[in-house]
């Protein structure tokens, strides 16, 4: 993770290009550069967040809060300056989008509106997550406690996740389950694909189902009932 240390110019106009960069590359809806400087929140949103995060490392608070406030009125998207954020980050959409004092987030990572950062406590320590590196958080979920979310992981839409994330995995649901894909790594190049995700829930019940259906055709064996072989549901499955 690399953060951010504004105020030296080529430093800060690098930095410029690659957000730039990076959202040509993870918005297929992008058409102009001057469409991101003028159009983009989550763009906005970033320049908001480096200015106050280096009036808070300075111990500037005051004006560092005020700054990110600004950035919050303009984007929809608040980002506390306390935040240490990677490279190449983007926020799609972005409206809603919370992320805590103490949360930390890799290289490569990309957010989607309404999502939640947050925190599950009042104390005054690490209370809000760790996203490692390529990481997708789907839209409206949540992430709430001082715990890692590993590598190369995607979180459902809606999802909202309380424990840790392993590398490589997929979590979906409320409470968050963890699904692998097969078994096999997710893989190291960034995936939006935050859509097509296991539906475990769907997969319980088919499987309920088919026992059911099962269990009915044993017992009207049992039972030595007559089949009216004109009922459909009463054609034994093969």
């Amino acid at each position: 993770m690399i953060l951010f240390e504004p105020l030296r110019g080529a430093l800060v106009i690098k930095t410029l290009k690659e957000d730039i960069r990076t959202v040509f590359d993870r918005d297929p809806a992008v058409r102009s550069v001057p469409e991101i400087l003028f159009c983009y929140p989550g763009f906005h949103a970033l320049f908001f967040y480096r200015l106050a995060h280096a009036l808070w490392v300075r111990k500037v608070r005051f004006l560092a809060r005020f700054v990110s406030h600004l950035g919050r009125m303009f984007t929809g998207i608040e980002i506390h300056p306390g935040a240490r954020i990677g490279r190449r980050f983007f926020i799609d959409h972005g409206m809603g989008v919370v992320i805590g004092e103490t949360a930390e987030i890799g290289d490569d990572c990309t957010l989607y509106h309404g999502v939640t950062l947050g925190g599950t406590s009042w104390a005054k320590e690490k209370r809000h997550p760790t996203l490692g590196n390529n990481i997708v958080v789907g839209a409206g979920a949540k992430v709430l406690g001082p715990f890692r979310v590993g590598d190369n992981s995607k979180i459902g839409a809606n999802s909202v996740v309380v424990r840790e994330v392993p590398d490589n995995s997929t979590v979906v649901g409320v409470p968050g389950r963890i699904v692998y894909a097969n078994g096999e790594k997710i893989g190291a190049q960034i995936d939006l694909e935050h859509g097509q995700l296991p539906d475990p829930e769907g997969k319980a019940l088919s499987c309920m189902f088919d026992q059911l259906r099962a269990l009915e055709r044993r017992v009207r064996e049992l039972e030595g009932a007559g089949v009216d072989k004109s009922d459909p549901r009463e054609q034994k499955v093969i």
